[in-house]
C-alpha cells in the first residue's frame, strides 16, 4: 500500500505529467474514471444540502471551521490547537469536534498538547451528536445571545460567565467538508509548500473540492509560508483572490522550540542538539518537505527521509527495517 501511496501521491504532484512513469501512465486512467466517480457523488451530495433533503444542524454557540481543500499536510490541527488555546485564554471554553481518523491520534495529541486549559475535545464521525452530548455534559453559554448580554449587565461580572467552564464556542477540526454543521467562520488552510498539485479531484489529484469551494472560506491561511519564496506567495494569492477576490489571506510558520525522548515526551532536548548532526527524517505526517526542510533549517549537516503516509501507525524495528536500503 505504500507503494500504491507513493505513486498516486507522485501523479497528483507531477508538474509535468508527461515525464510519468510507465506504471504511473497505466495508472491514471483508473485514477481519472474514479475522479470522475467522485466528482458525481460530491455534486449530488451538494444538490441534498442545498435542496435541504439533508440536514444543517445549527448548534448554540459560535462554530468556527478549520478545514482545507486537499488531503493531508495543510496544518489543521496545529491551527485548530492555536484557536483553542487562544479562547481558553480568553476566557471562554472551546469544544474540539474531530472525526477521530487512524484511532484518533490527532485527539490524543491534541489532549496532551491542551491539557490544563479550558478546552474540551469530542471525537466522533457524527459531530452533532458528540455535540449534544457534550453540551448535556459540560452545558454551554453562548456569549452572542441577548439572554447572556443581560446576565452580564445584572451580574456586572463577565469573567464569572466566562470562565464558568461551559462551552463557549465549537471548532470543528477538519471541517469544511463536513456540511452538516453550520458554521460562523470558515478557515480553509492551504499548503504554500505542495498547494493544489495538477487541480484534479480524489484520487487522480489531491483536490477534496473544485478550487471554487474556496467561495465559502472567510478566510484563508496560507501555511509553512517562510519556507515559500515571495513570489510563489504572491502567485498562491493571486489564484486565491481570481476565486474570491474579498477573501483576507494570512501567513503561519511552524517554529519547533524542542526535540523529545519518544520514551519520555516530558523530556526536552535544546535544538542545537542536532548542529551538524547526520540525521534520519522519519515521518506519517502529511507533508514530510517541510519536517525535512525544518531539519535542515536548524542546522543539520546530512538529513536522509523515510516517509510514510499520513496516519500510518508504526510497528517499532520491523518496519522501518523493511524501509532501509
Amino acid at each position: 500500500m505504500e507503494k500504491l501511496r507513493v505513486l498516486v501521491n507522485e501523479i497528483a504532484y507531477a508538474r509535468d505529467q508527461t515525464k510519468l512513469s510507465t506504471l504511473q501512465r497505466s495508472l491514471t486512467p483508473v485514477l481519472s474514471f474514479a475522479s470522475s466517480l467522485y466528482r458525481v457523488a460530491l455534486s449530488f451530495r451538494h444538490c441534498l444540502y442545498h435542496f435541504a433533503l439533508l440536514r444543517k444542524h445549527r448548534l448554540p454557540v459560535p462554530v468556527i471551521s478549520v478545514g482545507n481543500l486537499t488531503w493531508g499536510g495543510n496544518g489543521k490541527t496545529p491551527m485548530v490547537e492555536f484557536i483553542a488555546r487562544w479562547l481558553s485564554d480568553s476566557g471562554i471554553s472551546p469544544l474540539i469536534l474531530t472525526r477521530g481518523y487512524a484511532g484518533g491520534d490527532e485527539a490524543r495529541m491534541l489532549e496532551r498538547h491542551l491539557f490544563g486549559t479550558r478546552t474540551k475535545i469530542g471525537v466522533g464521525a457524527n459531530r452533532a451528536a458528540i455535540a449534544a452530548c457534550c453540551f448535556e455534559i459540560y452545558g454551554y453559554i453562548d456569549p452572542r445571545s441577548s439572554t447572556c448580554d443581560h446576565k452580564l449587565c445584572l451580574d456586572n461580572n463577565v469573567e464569572s460567565h466566562l470562565n464558568s467552564g461551559k462551552i463557549g464556542a465549537v471548532i470543528l477540526d477538519d471541517g469544511m467538508q463536513h456540511w452538516s454543521l453550520q458554521r460562523d467562520l470558515e478557515i480553509v488552510m492551504v499548503n504554500g509548500l505542495m498547494l493544489w498539485g495538477n487541480r484534479q479531484l480524489l484520487p487522480l489529484g489531491p483536490l477534496r473540492e473544485p478550487l471554487t469551494a474556496l467561495r465559502r472560506a472567510d478566510a484563508a491561511v496560507i501555511h509553512h509560508a517562510d519556507l515559500v519564496s515571495e513570489q510563489n506567495l504572491k502567485d498562491i494569492e493571486f489564484m486565491m483572490r481570481e476565486v474570491k477576490e474579498s477573501l483576507p489571506i494570512f501567513y503561519t510558520r511552524m517554529t519547533p522550540s524542542h526535540f523529545f525522548e519518544v520514551a519520555n515526551i516530558n523530556s526536552k532536548l535544546t535544538l542545537e542538539a542536532l548542529c551538524d548532526a547526520i540525521i534520519l527524517c522519519v515521518s506519517a505526517i502529511g507533508s514530510a518537505n517541510a519536517f525535512v526542510n525544518a531539519m535542515e533549517k536548524i542546522g543539520a549537516s546530512y538529513v536522509d527521509r523515510l516517509d510514510f503516509s499520513d496516519h500510518h501507525v508504526f510497528q517499532a524495528t520491523v518496519q522501518l527495517s523493511s524501509s532501509l536500503p
